[in-house]
Parts: structure tokens; C-alpha cells; sequence
């Protein structure tokens, strides 16, 4: 991405958390509410100063377990429309986006144009909500997203809209391409990711690498693990001969290096930015950003 095209992408991000902050809902351009910050920078990407974008969920916070306020949760049911990521990951406001749908609020899941994958341990399995390691699957979404602005926001520039939202995609093309590009430098033998819970399966299913487990058995993070998970976990890691293991650089790693303590493991425990942007400097203040700075680090983790 050019400097010029960083400073507006990062400027846009700016301009999304101040008005997460501010009023929202008045004034005189439409509402878009958005659950996670995730799709609220993929969202202001595709309406610029078009429309109010309210973020609900902080940079940093855990998309499984945030809540929003009473006043958030009231502007979620004056919106003109309502994205969100569906597939189970918003746990601490399906309520919320159930009673605004109820109220009449448009609501479109992000979820419903991924093709999904799963999440599986030996006991257990379920949909993957973390569609986002996957920028095949963003551009769906993407396109999801524009049209029902287009159809359901009043005020917007549909030449606009269109001109921007395929200058986005050409953007999430070209960080696919640098992906393909950039995860192809990891040995076959070395394609294993082991992770805090079940967040990479679309990265490993579009680029070729095996989940071998995850600390936290679940697609979620409220989910806890038992002794026989972290032993049969710590196996696994032996089998596969995995020297690093990835945490969510917003969740404690305190499992994680239980694990490696407790197991006698000789890994690497390395960040990455997996469910949540960063405030400004924190080196994911953009979807664009967090997917450069964890490829980069599965790369340097595992080659």
C-alpha cells in the first residue's frame, strides 16, 4: 500500500473510533452500526464520510465476550443498517442484534456470504466465525456488505460506493496475492499452527497448512480446556514437531506457556494480532495491517 493510501486507510480508522465515541444516530448523514472493529474498518473502507459508522467493540477487546451500553444498544435499533459477523462470534450481543431485527433494523451478517469451515478436536466441532484470516473470503463479505448499503442506506452515492468498494477489493487482492507469495517461503513440513483456540482454520484451509490444535479446544474463547486437553494438546505438538505456538496478542498467553512449561515443550510463544485491531500505533490499526503483520510473524515463527 502507498504512504498516501496508508495515511487515508489509517485517517478512516480514526475517524471510525471517534465516532464509536461520539453521539451517533443524528446529524444528517445515515447510520451504519457495526458489532466488531474488524468489519467496521472493512465497512468505513466502503462508505468513507458517506455514512456515521459506529464500531461497537474497542481495538483490543475480545469479540466473543464484549457487551455494549444501554445507549450503544439503542442506537443499534436506530440504524439504518446493522453488519455483523454472525456464524456465533458476537456472544455478548446476539441479544442486542436480535432485538434490533425485531425492531425492523436491516441487519446483514457477514457470515452469510463466507463459505464456512470447522473447527474439530477429537470431542467436539462447530462453524469457524473467524472468516477473516482468509482475504478470499473478506472480499465476499465485501461485496455482501456494498450491496446492501447500496440497497437499504438512503443518501448514499451508489457510483460512489461502487467506484470505492472496487478499489478495496483490488486491495484485498493484492494482500491475498503477497500472502500466497509470502506463507509459500514455510516449508511443507513445517505447516503446522498451533494456536490459543480454533482461529486460523480459513488461513490453513486457503493456504495449505494444518491446524494441529488449539490450547483453548473451541471455536471460542470462553470456552476453558481440561487437563486431559492440554496433555493430549502437548502430544500432538510432539508428533507434529511444532516449535512455535501462537497466542492472541490481546488475551493473556498465560495457557499457552502453561502448556509449554508443564508439557517440558522447547517452543516459541509468538503474538498475533487474530480478533481485534489495535489503537493507533499498535501495529494493527487495519484489517490490511493485522493480516501484513501476522503473516509476516507465521512466517518468521515457522520457516
Amino acid at each position: 500500500m502507498s504512504r498516501l493510501a496508508g495515511g487515508l486507510v489509517t485517517a478512516l480508522a480514526a475517524a471510525v473510533v471517534l465516532t464509536g465515541c461520539g453521539a451517533g444516530g443524528g446529524g444528517d448523514r445515515p447510520l451504519v452500526v457495526v458489532t466488531t472493529n474488524i468489519l467496521g474498518d472493512v465497512v468505513g473502507e466502503l462508505v468513507g464520510d458517506q455514512a456515521e459508522v459506529l464500531t461497537l467493540m474497542p481495538a483490543g477487546a475480545d469479540p466473543h465476550s464484549f457487551e455494549v451500553s444501554a445507549r450503544e444498544a439503542a442506537q443499534m435499533r436506530e440504524a439504518d443498517l446493522l453488519v455483523a459477523n454472525g456464524l456465533g462470534l458476537e456472544e455478548g450481543v446476539l441479544a442486542q442484534v436480535e432485538a434490533a431485527r425485531e425492531d425492523g433494523v436491516v441487519v446483514v451478517e457477514a457470515g452469510d456470504a463466507v463459505q464456512t469451515v470447522e473447527w474439530t478436536t477429537e470431542d467436539d466441532t462447530g462453524v469457524d466465525p473467524h472468516f477473516w484470516t482468509d482475504p478470499a473470503q473478506v472480499r465476499a463479505v465485501v461485496d455482501s456488505v456494498s450491496a446492501a448499503v447500496a440497497e437499504h442506506v438512503d443518501g448514499i452515492d451508489g457510483d460512489r460506493l461502487a467506484t470505492d468498494t472496487v478499489a478495496y477489493r483490488t486491495e484485498l487482492e493484492d494482500l491475498d496475492a503477497w500472502m500466497v507469495e509470502q506463507l509459500g517461503q514455510v516449508p511443507e513440513p513445517r505447516r503446522n499452527l498451533v494456536t490459543n483456540h480454533h482461529v486460523f482454520g480459513y488461513l490453513a484451509d486457503r493456504f495449505g497448512f494444518t491446524v494441529v490444535g488449539a490450547v483453548i479446544p473451541s471455536g471460542s474463547t470462553l470456552a476453558s480446556p481440561s487437563a486431559r486437553d492440554l496433555d493430549e494438546l502437548a502430544g500432538a505438538i510432539r508428533d507434529a514437531g511444532v516449535s512455535t505456538l501462537f497466542a492472541d496478542s490481546s488475551q493473556s498467553d498465560r495457557l499457552v506457556q502453561v502448556l509449554a512449561e508443564q508439557a517440558g515443550l522447547d517452543v516459541a510463544v509468538v503474538p498475533l494480532f487474530t480478533e481485534s485491531l489495535t489503537p493507533p500505533g499498535g501495529g494493527a490499526e487495519t484489517y490490511l495491517q493485522m493480516m501484513r503483520a501476522n503473516t509476516e510473524d507465521i512466517v518468521e515463527g515457522l520457516r
